[in-house]
């Protein structure tokens, strides 16, 4: 009996590894604006159509330490020709973590969106823009 216990201790402690393992974040944007880098993340690594999660990480471009954002913004837009742009909003959310924002988005459709970050806080005053494609 304590044998099967030992086993089944072992086998919920490599089942709690490993699902840490398969629930890292992939950065899949990032980009440096004066004394801050703006990073996103997610387990995918990539937006996807549809519903997405995401990771939105504020960290200090000298020496890599997270960083409080504060108020933050991130929003999308996608041109096309002949028509208006497609806009999207991110809900974010602050993490655990100073710096760091929970963030889900969706996108009807794949292509090349124009990524705006605002932030308004104890890191100071600042924007960014990417370009990240949804796949």
């Amino acid at each position: 009996m304590t044998r099967l216990i030992a086993m089944l201790a072992a086998f919920t402690f490599m089942l709690g590894f490993g699902a840490g393992v398969w629930a890292e974040e992939k950065t899949f944007a990032s980009q440096k604006s004066k004394d801050v880098v703006v990073t996103l993340k997610s387990e995918a690594g990539q937006w996807k159509q549809g519903k997405n999660t995401f990771l939105l990480e504020f960290t200090s471009a000298k020496d890599k330490q997270p960083v409080d954002a504060g108020k933050v913004s991130l929003n999308t837009s996608m041109t096309m020709s002949g028509m208006a742009p497609m806009v999207a909003g991110a809900a974010l959310a602050p993490d655990k973590t100073p710096g760091r924002y929970m963030g889900t988005i969706e996108f009807p459709d794949t292509g090349t969106r124009q990524v705006t970050v605002t932030w308004d806080g104890p890191a100071g005053k600042g924007s960014t823009k990417l370009s990240v494609p949804v796949r």
